[in-house]
């Protein structure tokens, strides 16, 4: 019990811990879950459910992006469990570890938070390398599905470096906006602190960002090739009432992400023109986790007062 807790997000939801029940059983690890009241689960169990199918799309073209798409099932109406991954943490603790909400401006953050996470250089290696790939895979994944809200607590990453994307509350480019101007600046997260560890800041390109670049374009063009099954899923689901697939215009979205009716060569382009975007406009990003992260501090400390 003293490993559960309410945790700090706007729905209060319930971190919960428990015995394995079988004694015999070989892992003795506590069993990780999240208990959620109050938001529609369905379309969090679709978005997990299409980025498996996007595994194995992107298996048939000998590509392994290391997506972790965990477990997540609906119970209820807008009542459900999401499963807690081991040896994991958001963006966001990372950088306030550190130095508080300013984390959100130190590139040499994560990568120095991997280093130390890696005993050896061999891990440590094997742990860039995963990086790279799994950031690579969510970078088209959540391009292709229009998945929006990506702030510095809705990014994870495992002590062995696997990347991965959590709560998709917000699909097919129905983003969140301010006075009528949308929150989201750019078209994928790609932060400085992310090409830090990939070996690259500024304008510089280092190896391991230009096979950065070449995973992601070989992700896209394999999701091209079966536009049409991505489009048929979501069609199907139209009827289901999820809050933010309503419409064929929704699914227009994919249609238009994937570039559909233009050559493979003008599709290429037209990723890695997306790639620079994200590396241009990187720090306005920051700036909105930093926002993230001071205002995340001020409702921890509301809570403590209280």
């Amino acid at each position: 019990i003293e490993q559960c807790k309410v945790m700090a997000s706007k729905k209060k939801p319930l971190w919960l811990q428990f015995k394995r029940a079988d004694p015999t059983t070989l892992s003795k690890d506590p069993i990780g879950i999240i208990f959620k009241d109050g938001d529609d689960l369905r379309q969090d169990m679709l978005i997990l459910q299409i980025l498996l199918i996007m595994e194995s799309i992107w298996e048939t073209e000998s590509l392994d992006l290391c997506l972790l798409p965990y477990g997540c099932i609906s119970t209820g109406n807008r009542i459900g469990m999401i499963e807690i991954v081991k040896d994991a943490t958001t963006i966001a603790n990372i950088q306030q570890s550190v130095v508080g909400s300013t984390g959100a401006f130190k590139d040499e953050i994560l990568y120095q938070w991997l280093r130390d996470k890696c005993v050896s250089d061999d891990k440590f290696h094997q742990a860039v390398k995963r990086f790279l790939y799994s950031c690579g895979g969510y970078c088209v994944a959540t391009y292709v599905l229009g998945i929006g809200d990506r702030h510095n607590d809705n990014i994870m990453i495992t002590e062995s470096g696997n990347l991965f994307h959590i709560d998709f509350g917000h699909i097919l480019g129905n983003y969140k906006s301010f006075m009528g101007i949308s929150k989201e600046w750019v078209p994928f997260v790609l932060t400085p602190d992310f090409l830090y560890v990939m070996g690259t800041s500024g304008k510089k390109s280092s190896p391991h960002f230009q096979n950065f670049q070449d995973v992601c374009v070989k992700a896209y063009l394999a999701l091209r090739h079966h536009t049409n099954l991505l489009i048929i899923l979501f069609s199907m689901m139209l009827m289901t009432g999820m809050p933010q697939l309503t419409s064929k215009e929704d699914i227009e979205y994919i249609r238009e992400a994937l570039t559909v009716g233009r050559s493979e060569d003008e599709a290429q382009r037209h990723l890695l023109d997306q790639i620079e975007i994200c590396r241009e406009k990187g720090w306005m990003v920051q700036i909105n986790w930093f926002v993230h992260l001071v205002l995340g501090i001020k409702q921890g400390v509301e809570k403590r007062s209280t």
